[in-house]
């Protein structure tokens, strides 16, 4: 008798706690607190708000309860208490968040992937009086005049990114390493960097860009470190924008851990004051974007050159990749893997202060060579290089025509017409020879 009361109420108790609240976690950042809950199955849930004083009340139906409330890090400025309370019914679990300003949360589940289970996510946006304050990166000279380089550390807060033999996750790498290159940056006279995130917090992949605009960047670097299921590969690598679908393997993985978003662009207010005319807004896309493309690949080749000379590269050319964080069609965007987190060797030179230097330093290296021979106008960097007698790059530019290159490929690359590369180099023909040189007209 006593078992089959036992048995019954056993039962009755896994049919009462359908689920288990595992931990919370909270990831504050700049423009919002974002709430975790690491639930043992899907969550059913409620929510509502309250004021005087400010709250947040989420139901858990069917959940037991496993957190330890003193145990829960909080670093976020708009939570100011996390407790539970009565709940409504029989079985559920009440949780309430205790806030200094009053919120419109949202509030989504998440099914496992990776190393997580189901999720309850809840983000929290701020207002103007709950908004925290974003650390910011400053140049000792004026900003005036300055070569402004956005740089991007892939991942944060519940994204990782891709996680290593030993665990160890690319969001901490890709923060490390940006940190460096933006301090050698700031360093520079004439040059000043800006972060799209300074903590370990996720920021949306459309808003990446939108920050590096907002900073009227020069140029948009995305910081990664690579990942595959084979433990082999190793190296770094740069990627900028495909104009075709990519069709590599390696693209094709990429491309899978990056939400896809198509971007408008800085030229979005100059398309919605025009008229509704599908022909000109194409053209306006098109002119910027191939400008934009054709400067990502020149910076790219700068930036291989100069990380050949100290770490492996994976591939010694620019690769091509469909990457939201490389759409802006009016910012240069690169995306550099510093090596494969997925190799135990890499792993560990990734995870070293000396190794994250030595990339910091070759990325700093060929971004300083690409705009002293590109200074773009208006800068510090084009007045010394008029100063010292010499011409901006857009009319002193050269290429050597490479096997394969055609002059439409060439002009595609550098935002020229064919007939404005022919015209300035008196070509004859469309035919180019390989080691011919060619002066790049400006764009």
């Amino acid at each position: 008798m006593k078992s089959i009361v036992a048995l019954l109420s056993i039962l009755f108790s896994l049919g009462a706690w359908a689920n288990q609240l595992e931990s919370i976690r909270i990831w504050p950042s700049p423009d919002n607190t974002r709430i975790v809950l690491d639930m043992g199955a899907a969550p059913k849930y409620h929510y509502f708000t309250l004021r005087n004083p400010h709250r947040l009340v989420v139901d858990l139906e069917q959940t037991q309860n496993r957190v330890r409330f003193n145990e829960v890090q909080n670093n976020s400025e708009l939570i100011t208490r996390v407790r539970s309370s009565k709940a409504p019914n029989a079985g559920s679990y009440r949780l309430v968040f205790e806030l200094r300003a009053g919120v419109k949360p949202v509030v989504f589940p998440l099914t496992p992937a990776g190393d997580y289970g189901h999720r309850l996510v809840i983000d929290l946006p701020y207002d103007d009086k709950s908004r925290a304050s974003q650390p910011a990166l400053r140049n000792t000279a004026s900003g005036k005049g300055s070569i402004v380089i956005a740089i991007d550390p892939g991942h944060g807060g519940e994204d990782p990114g891709a996680i290593g033999p030993r665990k160890n996750r690319e969001k901490h790498i890709t923060l490390s390493v940006s940190r460096r290159l933006a301090d050698l940056i700031n360093k520079e006279p004439g040059m000043r960097a800006v972060l799209t995130r300074t903590g370990d917090y996720y920021v949306n992949l459309n808003k990446r860009s939108e920050i590096a605009r907002k900073a009227r960047a020069d140029l948009l670097l995305s910081i990664h470190a690579d990942s595959v299921a084979n433990s082999g590969p190793r190296g770094a690598s740069v990627w900028v924008l495909s104009s075709n679908r990519a069709n590599r393997e390696m693209a094709g993985w990429l491309e899978k851990q990056e939400r896809q978003s198509e971007l408008l662009g800085g030229v979005g207010e100059v398309i919605s004051q025009t008229d509704d005319n599908p022909y000109l807004t194409r053209t306006f896309l098109d002119l910027s974007m191939d400008k934009s493309r054709a400067d990502s690949y020149a910076i790219s080749e700068h930036i291989l050159a100069a990380m050949g000379k100290v770490v492996r590269l994976h591939k010694r050319k620019p690769e091509h990749a469909s990457l939201a964080v490389l759409k802006s069609p009016d910012i240069p965007s690169l995306l550099i893997e510093a090596g494969f987190i997925s190799n135990p060797q890499e792993e560990s030179l990734l995870l070293s202060a000396d190794h994250q230097q030595k990339v910091a330093q070759a990325v700093f290296n060929g971004i300083k060579s690409y705009y002293r021979e590109n200074p773009p106008s208006r800068t510090m960097m084009a007045g010394q290089a008029s100063q010292a007698g010499g011409q901006t790059a857009l009319s002193t530019r050269k290429h050597t025509v490479k096997t394969g290159e055609s002059l439409s490929v060439i002009a595609q690359r550098y935002g020229v017409s064919v007939g404005r590369l022919k015209g300035h180099n008196r070509l004859q023909s469309d035919v180019v020879r390989v080691g011919q040189i060619l002066d790049i007209p400006s764009s």
